[in-house]
């Protein structure tokens, strides 16, 4: 059903590897204390001091990993415990080689992860911390604290599975008094602070229900990433943070994903931008074209492609133009009778026959599966995912078995053509969203983040 896919990269083991940099983990107690915030601001304060900084991110994150990449010049890969094996891990890890120094940061709480473990562990960021030796530096939100958030350092230092703890950063001080009170406390119980972020709503970027805005909608931003580089520059001690940084001994580095195909029609826009910078990259690496089109450009694919691939994204705040795209539907219709498309996520729904959006609206779709979604009534569905394959998809044969996430607010009102995959959640459980195939179409609530 698919072209054959280009052969797996493995290293060039003859080539003189660049030194192996030294690095610093970026996490927090929880969600929502900064982190994000902080880790552009390092690595625009860094850059600014002409440091080639790689950026590393935990978990599965689209969006995070492009603003990095806007701050630090260089692009950003998630390092996933749960969903990779330890050679893809090596081998994303290996991007360092040459940079400067490591900022990898961190998701939710510093220790968060599904109890059960995946191919290399939890996926929590503590793990990827010890494997590669980076030193964690805590952001503390010390909003409505005193004393106590020292309490809450040293705890994080001392649980039996701590990486090495470099010290914390203090986030929301609200006066010089305030910070005073928490240093002494941290002196005391013997925990370095590295710096105080005073409160700043203006530099808080802007956020809608799947995280950030995306970084290539919001205008000006390498202007805010220079504010933000400059303010933490000016309340954080970098040198202080660069002696501080360390790494354990250079990963072993095994293949990155292997493309689906040859030659790659990408849908890349704003509706469809949630793709892994890892996968592209690997396909890339092992020379697959990637041609990349506009859906809301109303863009056919490229018809000389062997495949389609539809990320996902946010198709359902663009649902109205993409129903009236007439030349990009008729376009993939037209190839889909030919060659295989594959959509995830919001690629999927693309594909169906309708997404009502969330005033109630009916938007005809593709047509190509019969998947009716609906956003009239959010729902969350979040967690890690494992796919056993059912009918063959892109580059993968029934039987193969994908690791990956779902992350959605939408809700299925039909699924009628025959499922992609028993798809699983972190703990074993079946979970509703198949996915669905139909002759060469294939689609499917999951994201691939490794095989």
């Amino acid at each position: 059903m698919t072209s054959a896919a280009a052969p797996r990269h493995e290293p060039d083991m003859t080539a003189a590897a660049p030194p192996w940099p030294k690095g610093l983990a970026i996490a927090a107690p929880a969600s929502g204390a900064g982190k994000t915030t902080l880790t552009l601001g390092l690595l625009s304060a860094f850059r600014a001091r002409g440091l080639a900084v790689q950026p590393f991110k935990n978990g599965p994150d689209y969006i995070d990993p492009a603003f990095h990449a806007a701050a630090a010049g260089r692009a950003s890969f998630n390092l996933d415990g749960w969903a990779m094996d330890a050679g893809l891990l090596g081998a994303l890890a290996g991007a360092a080689r040459g940079a400067d120094l490591v900022l990898f940061e961190g998701a939710m709480g510093l220790y968060d992860g599904p109890s059960d473990p995946g191919r290399a562990g939890r996926g929590a960021s503590a793990e990827i911390a010890r494997r590669f030796g980076w030193p964690v530096v805590l952001a503390l939100d010390v909003k409505g604290q005193g004393q106590s958030a020292a309490a809450t350092a040293l705890g994080f230092a001392h649980h039996p599975e701590a990486p090495a703890m470099a010290g914390v950063i203090l986030n929301n001080v609200a006066s010089p008094r305030h910070e005073a009170m928490i240093r002494a406390e941290m002196e005391r119980l013997g925990i370095a602070v590295f710096g105080a972020l005073p409160r700043r709503a203006d530099l808080a970027l802007p956020e809608r229900h799947l995280g950030l805005v995306q970084a290539e909608e919001q205008a000006g931003l390498a202007a805010t990433l220079d504010r933000l580089g400059a303010f933490v520059a000016e309340h954080v001690d970098l040198d202080a943070l660069l002696s501080a940084a360390t790494s354990g001994p250079a990963p072993e580095e095994g293949a990155w994903p292997c493309p689906p195909a040859q030659r790659i029609a990408l849908a890349r826009d704003a509706a469809f931008s949630f793709a892994y910078p890892h996968m592209l990259a690997g396909w890339r690496r092992a020379g697959a074209e990637i041609v990349p089109f506009s859906p809301l450009a109303d863009e056919a694919p490229d018809a000389s492609a062997d495949l389609v691939w539809l990320p996902g994204g946010y198709p359902e705040l663009h649902a109205g133009r993409l129903a009236a795209a007439t030349t990009f539907l008729e376009g993939l219709r037209a190839f889909a009778a030919q060659k295989p498309v594959h959509g995830e996520c919001g690629g999927y729904m693309v594909l169906g026959t309708a997404l009502v959006d969330a005033e109630g609206i009916s938007h005809p779709m593709a047509g190509l599966l019969g998947l009716v979604t609906s956003y009239e009534k959010r729902r969350l569905h979040l967690g890690y995912r494992r796919a056993s394959l059912c009918a063959p998809m892109p580059g993968q044969a029934p039987g193969a078995v994908l690791w990956g996430h779902e992350f959605h607010y939408s809700t299925i009102l039909a699924q009628p053509d025959a499922p992609l995959a028993e798809v699983r959640d972190a703990g074993g459980r079946v979970v509703a969203e198949t996915g669905s195939v139909r002759g060469l179409v294939s689609g499917s609530f999951f994201h691939l983040i490794a095989d």
